[in-house]
């Protein structure tokens, strides 16, 4: 049981995803630091979507975590945090995924995820502009590309 007087562990995550098409073949990159371990995490799927690997990234990364910790997450993608940061995943859940222009929400098993783990930690979401110069974004579109030239997967996409 976590100890809740007990201070949390503060994790910086670095994510990226990377398609090559979309859809097509896609990896994602992330990098996890504390104090002054990093752990780096990618994968590669034969067919999916740039959406879903940036969305994989943080998932997985957070997935990494053991306890609850303090995070703050950095991403270039607008899709994962304004969907986070302006509430557009949880009003889509909450209208049973439709979204404001009464669309079906896509990706709804990653957000399904993704909200599940921003109960679980203290995630602060920050946006990078990518590709310009950000080190650890850089290093994470870097493993992103890689992985997305040698798939090891399949992508379960999934819309209900």
């Amino acid at each position: 049981m976590i100890n809740p007087n007990y201070p949390k562990k503060h994790v910086d995550i670095y994510t990226d995803g990377a398609c090559k098409g979309n859809p097509g073949p896609g990896g994602y990159g992330s990098i996890l630091v504390y104090m002054s371990t990093e752990k780096r995490i990618s994968k590669g799927y034969f067919s999916t979507t740039n959406n879903r690997m940036e969305l994989r990234a943080a998932i997985t990364a957070l997935e990494a975590l053991t306890e609850k910790c303090s995070v703050t997450l950095y991403s270039d993608s607008k899709y994962l945090i304004d969907g986070m940061t302006k509430g557009w995943a949880k009003k889509w859940k909450a209208n049973n995924w439709i979204k404001s222009d009464r669309k079906k929400a896509l990706n709804i098993d990653l957000w399904e995820k993704m909200l599940t783990l921003d109960s679980v930690h203290d995630i602060e979401y920050v946006w990078v502009k990518g590709h310009n110069g950000h080190e650890y974004n850089e290093q994470c579109d870097r493993m992103a590309v890689e992985a997305a030239e040698n798939p090891t997967e399949e992508d379960v996409i999934i819309q209900i």
